[in-house]
């Protein structure tokens, strides 16, 4: 009797370590960069500030990204590292990012950072594992990243009221479902991975993806966001607490929409970032006249009532243009899943290509003014170069599983 198992085991160890980006990126599939990899001997441009503004260039690409890229050493990172969720407690940020291993699973690492940009801890352990169903190969988990099971895609909040972490993820359990765990502030903080018991609170038999909990209660419920198309669709929760048949009805509309960037809303980024204008929400989409690329756009959601939008970007806020963000298991692909603010920074984590982890950052009154008037609050790097035109922008990569 042939055993699948151990022939797709036998496969992925035969499968050569993806090497690091600091020797070559792995590269899956690929379309011409629009930028080299960075010496430093290039020639660099400074903008000023009067032509930022004029330009309208609001945030802004970390120049040394990726922020956390595979490391070839530790087996179970030594693929893919990216769409990392993050919480901010006190002065450090904390990330959890998704990891794809040699054994070819998705796991969640963890990594800080002080500054928002460069990463200062990093263990070699996983901080969570989702528990394998079955050991089944799962052909929508390989579509949606890579790899055939485990977790993916985390969204972390902090509740303060309930001294815990939350965090929602996809789970590879016989398709795509959305799973819930938590874990107390105190085992958080000490790297004691006590995350309780996870639980699919999206129903069996249906693909779902991309739910994000509020961080802080609405009306004094809990408020789980868990779909934008063809409206934003919201629960309220008496608690967090899941039984096993206990499940979030959710309805998705795949609609092609004529003369806009977003023209199919593909569903939520990071978890809502409370402001003093409104929840800022940065969301996924696909433009039917670029479809070979995943981009980022952002929208303003009330206070109160988190299904009224109150303001919507008229562009996309993030876009594939850097080699990083073209160079990996899916090309032309930016997926942010971690969002927090630091002073008046608004830190933008995002995944790159599948690949790799990175992070963009603005001034967050000015990018909130900007999206109140509709103006571009377009992304670009902090230190510019003189670049070729990228050619076959349009090159397809194949279709996401993203909702």
């Amino acid at each position: 009797m042939f055993d699948v198992r151990s022939y797709l085991a036998k496969l992925i160890k035969s499968l050569p370590a993806i090497p690091d980006e600091v020797e070559r990126p792995v590269i899956v599939r690929k379309i011409p960069a629009k930028t080299p990899p960075k010496t430093s001997k290039e020639k660099r441009i400074k903008i000023s500030r009067r032509e930022k503004e004029a330009l309208n260039l609001v945030l802004e690409k970390y120049e040394s990204n990726p922020i956390i890229s595979p490391r070839k050493e530790i087996a179970w990172d030594a693929w893919q590292t990216f769409n990392p969720g993050a919480v901010i407690l006190g002065d450090k940020i904390h990330f959890l990012y998704r990891a794809i291993g040699n054994d070819g699973l998705s796991r969640l690492g963890y990594a800080t950072s002080l500054d928002g940009r460069d990463i200062d801890e990093r263990p070699p352990y996983p901080a969570y594992e989702h528990p394998l169903v079955a050991g089944k190969f799962n052909r929508y988990s390989f579509a949606s990243g890579g790899g055939w099971g485990g977790c993916e895609d985390p969204r972390a909040v902090y509740l303060e009221d309930d001294k815990r972490i939350y965090m929602t993820y996809t789970a590879c359990d016989d398709g795509l479902r959305v799973a819930i765990t938590s874990i107390s502030i105190e085992d958080f903080l000490a790297k004691k991975w006590n995350w309780k018991q996870p639980s699919l609170i999206s129903p069996p038999g249906e693909i779902h993806k991309n739910w994000v909990i509020f961080p802080r209660k609405i009306g004094g419920k809990y408020a789980i966001l868990h779909s934008i198309a063809p409206e934003i669709q919201i629960e309220y929760l008496n608690s967090l607490d899941f039984d096993d048949d206990a499940h979030i009805n959710s309805s998705y509309k795949k609609e092609h929409r004529k003369d806009v960037w977003d023209s199919w809303l593909r569903g939520a980024g990071p978890p809502p970032i409370e402001t003093k204008y409104g929840w800022l929400l940065f969301y996924h989409a696909t433009d039917e006249k670029d479809p070979a690329k995943y981009k980022i756009g952002a929208m303003l959601l009330d206070k109160n009532n988190p299904t009224k939008i109150l303001a919507k970007s008229n562009v996309p806020v993030l876009e594939p243009d850097e080699y990083y963000e073209n160079n990996g298991y899916k090309a032309g692909v930016v997926y942010a899943s971690g969002a927090v603010v630091k002073g008046d920074t608004l830190f933008l984590y995002y995944g790159a290509a599948d690949n790799y982890t990175c992070v963009t950052s603005a001034n967050l009154d000015d990018f909130i003014r900007a999206l109140k008037k509709h103006k571009k609050p377009k992304m670009q790097k902090r230190i510019l170069r003189k670049k070729k035109k990228l050619k076959n922008k349009n090159l397809a990569f194949g279709e996401n599983l993203e909702k």
